[in-house]
């Protein structure tokens, strides 16, 4: 190798190891940066809200099974109330109690009479970011489920129903109401198979006529946004009556024009659906 050769190598070395500092040092700052961005990405990432499911009358908690199966697949928590269908103030305050436990933010889900119960509960949670009303009562203070369901035409519960006693935690009775179960899939869930009715008419859960009677104290859907399905072929709810409420409570609002009463078995992607978008 000539001098000259030598020379060149060795000025190519020397600038190489000026070099190498300067280059790992950026390579680190750059990773640095990139670490602290995602850190902060990560720490303000809003957390996915709870998903509160709440049945209504003559309907249990497993109503939502197809439902809470697509609200899974979006890695939310599910939890749906067991419903007691007793009185409003007390139903509601149950579901305070619920709610009390769950950490974060929520969307607070209603079927039917579960509206009324919702529309109670939610007053005053600052936790609870929406609320979704599905076939369901949306009732201002002072009204009740029962004055509701009658402020228009097209209901025939009333001629389905069997009534019977039960017996009040503090003495004396109370009246509990049921669907005839050889009404139930005509009166309740057109659209559902038949097989399926009448499990559904089986296992349905009474509710007590003091709750479909007591007048809302709170109406949550003034300060927080309220998303709404009507369901089209509804003889429990009337369709009109539904979308009277969904108005005035400035809700969202999907219409499923050939949904019965039991929307959230007949048509639970739907369902699904509108509670995903709420929780958005």
């Amino acid at each position: 190798m000539t001098r000259s050769t030598r020379t060149r190598s060795t000025v190519r070395t020397l600038a190489t190891l000026a070099i190498a500092p300067i280059v790992a040092g950026a390579l680190l700052a750059a990773t640095a940066t990139s670490s602290s961005a995602a850190g902060r990405d990560a720490g303000t990432a809003k957390p996915k809200p709870t998903i509160v499911l709440v049945h209504g009358a003559f309907a249990d908690a497993s109503s939502w099974s197809d439902v809470i199966k697509r609200l899974q697949r979006g890695d939310h928590r599910v939890i749906a109330v067991a419903n007691p269908l007793r009185g409003l103030d007390s139903d509601a305050a149950y579901l305070r109690s619920v709610l009390a436990t769950v950490e974060g933010p929520v969307v607070l889900a209603g079927h039917s009479y579960g509206g009324s119960v919702i529309t109670q509960a939610a007053a005053g949670n600052p936790n609870v970011k929406a609320l979704v009303y599905i076939a369901a009562f949306v009732p201002d203070t002072g009204e009740s489920a029962g004055e509701l369901a009658a402020k228009f035409p097209g209901s025939t519960l009333g001629e389905t129903l069997n009534t019977a006693s039960y017996p009040l935690p503090g003495g004396g009775t109370g009246t509990e109401l049921t669907i005839r179960q050889d009404r139930f899939r005509k009166q309740f869930a057109a659209d559902v198979s038949a097989s399926t009715a009448a499990v559904m008419a089986a296992t349905q859960r009474p509710v007590s006529t003091a709750a479909l009677e007591e007048k809302a104290t709170e109406a949550a859907w003034k300060t927080i946004p309220s998303y709404a399905l009507v369901a089209g072929r509804d003889y429990n709810i009337p369709p009109k009556a539904q979308e009277w409420m969904a108005d005035r409570a400035d809700a969202r609002t999907v219409t499923l024009d050939s949904a019965s009463h039991a929307v959230t078995v007949s048509e639970p992607e739907a369902v699904a659906d509108l509670i995903l978008r709420a929780a958005r």
